[in-house]
């Protein structure tokens, strides 16, 4: 197939025919024109789905993966932490690698890597090597992560980009209603390796698509040179502090090797942030911060993801353990959140795309914030089950009110010749507080109950606690979730002060 596109009138590339009707690139296909904005989007939603369905899924194996692999606790949580780790350090790194030397290029190698990783941890044979290949997933759904935004902010205009990352981002949603279901029915029939396998025929459509619809537009400047010494600096640092969010808990957060981790990790940040100001061709370019638009947008996102990730988690918990509902059971009364994203998600990011995104985004920050206030106020061992289902729907639709506009306007406000380090930055801050919001709404939590209890609670064992515990854990889910309406206030203050949206592209900084 000829791979081999010329720019259109647009500026952007085109097949011999000329530029579409929308002034983008197009192809034909079967006698009918489609723009290349579609295909791409197409492609970037395959990624984001197997990522998605992955996140969810292998939560309801764990029990069976400890079981069958005859592995402790702490190994099983890697099982996890791992992936998340790994992805998250290497957001920035790969971001500014993509700017470099093609972002499309990075995504379709980090799909054949994801694929490659899924496939070894269905054969691991023992939990050290699954951590392990694990680890090579994460890499691979960092590339198809920070290339992912890049690549829709890139081809389409900014006036259908909210739409576009609002329909990408239906397949968060859509992951999280057929996670547990492709999970529960693979469970049943066959041993936990299959969800694992079952990345490997969507990895492979997914890659030869890509490598076939796919091309290359950015502008990509190879006389720069890669910053190393601000890529280890960071990654140094990011890795200190996931390691102490991560273990602080079964460790404690007074223990020496927490706060040494803490240390290392302002050490490393403040090494990093005096080198970028110096170098060159820095790993993050601090001048994307000057676009208020940009900063603010990154800033509320990094605070909603503090307030809401851990959500999910606690809910799930409590399903679990104080009403006693097995693992699927549990991820599948959690389908009304997901369920109201999918409908909502592109219909906010189309209105962003005609009002802008402040009042959407901020509307969706109220709305979570009001779904915990009701959580807090209803929340008992014995809350019947429609209770909890209203404030799933409150949550779902605040957060699909938020992702799409408040992505949009971040990348509106991003240079296009930076589009892969801009996306990098808004990944890394969203991902670090995901995982900082695990960490801390499980420690507010742990904080009515004990220790080992609180520890259980990762592999859930479906097995209700005694009437004491009930209370207690409960209770500490409400002081948890009270810290969340905080940052989810302040994070609505941001949205809106953010000023009036960047709705058209940035002018690109010069190389």
């Amino acid at each position: 197939m000829n791979r081999n596109w010329a720019p259109s009138k647009s500026g952007g590339p085109s097949k011999s025919g000329g530029p579409s009707k929308s002034g983008g690139p197009s192809r034909k296909l079967q006698g009918h024109t489609i723009d290349y904005k579609w295909i791409a989007l197409s492609v970037t939603t395959i990624g984001a789905l197997m990522s998605a369905i992955d996140s969810t899924i292998v939560i309801l194996a764990l029990p069976q993966m400890m079981d069958k692999l005859h592995a402790s606790l702490v190994e099983m949580i890697w099982v996890i932490m791992g992936y998340i780790l790994i992805s998250t350090v290497l957001l920035l790194t790969f971001g500014r690698i993509a700017d470099m030397f093609g972002r499309v290029r990075l995504y379709n190698l980090g799909f054949v890597i994801f694929t490659i990783g899924s496939a070894l941890c269905g054969l691991s044979a023992g939990a050290v090597e699954l951590i392990v290949f694990r680890l090579v997933q994460g890499s691979g759904a960092a590339l198809m992560m920070v290339n992912s935004t890049a690549i829709i902010t890139e081809v389409f205009p900014p006036n259908e980009r909210g739409r576009a990352l609002g329909i990408n981002g239906i397949t968060w949603a859509l992951g999280g209603i057929a996670g547990p279901l492709l999970g529960g029915f693979l469970l049943s029939l066959a041993d936990w390796r299959w969800i694992f396998y079952i990345n490997v025929p969507i990895g492979i459509v997914g890659s030869l698509w890509g490598y076939v619809a796919l091309k290359e537009v950015s502008h990509r400047d190879r006389a720069e040179r890669f910053d190393a010494t601000g890529a280890a600096a960071f990654s140094l640092g990011l890795v200190a502090l996931l390691f102490a969010l991560t273990m602080g808990i079964q460790l404690g957060w007074g223990s020496w090797p927490i706060l040494s981790l803490f240390a290392l990790f302002a050490v490393m940040i403040v090494v990093f942030l005096t080198w970028e100001r110096r170098a060159a061709n820095p790993v993050l370019d601090l001048s994307l911060f000057a676009n208020r638009i940009y900063g603010f947008s990154v800033f509320a996102a990094s605070l909603q993801s503090l307030a809401m990730f851990a959500v999910n988690f606690l809910v799930t918990f409590y399903l679990q353990v104080v009403r006693g509902y097995s693992p699927l059971t549990a991820a599948l009364l959690l389908i009304p959140l997901s369920a109201v994203s999918v409908v909502v998600g592109p219909l906010s990011g189309h209105l962003a795309d005609r009002i802008g995104a402040r009042l959407p985004a901020t509307v969706g920050l109220a709305l979570q914030g009001a779904a915990l206030l009701w959580f807090i106020v209803e929340l008992s061992p014995a809350t019947p089950y429609w209770a909890m289902a209203l404030g799933l729907v409150l949550v779902g639709i605040g957060g699909g009110l938020f992702w799409a506009p408040n992505t949009s306007a971040a990348m509106n406000g991003a240079p296009r010749n930076r589009l892969g380090i801009a996306s990098a930055t808004l990944a890394t801050l969203r991902q670090t507080g995901m995982v900082t919001s695990f960490a801390l709404s499980l420690a507010v939590a742990a904080a009515s109950v004990p220790r080992g209890m609180m520890m259980q609670l990762f592999v859930g064992t479906g097995t209700a606690l005694d009437a004491g515990p009930q209370a207690a854990f409960v209770l500490g889910m409400k002081h948890a979730f009270a810290v969340s309406v905080l940052l989810c206030a302040v994070a609505a203050a941001v949205s809106f002060v953010r000023g009036a949206d960047a709705r058209h592209p940035a002018p690109a900084a010069a190389p």
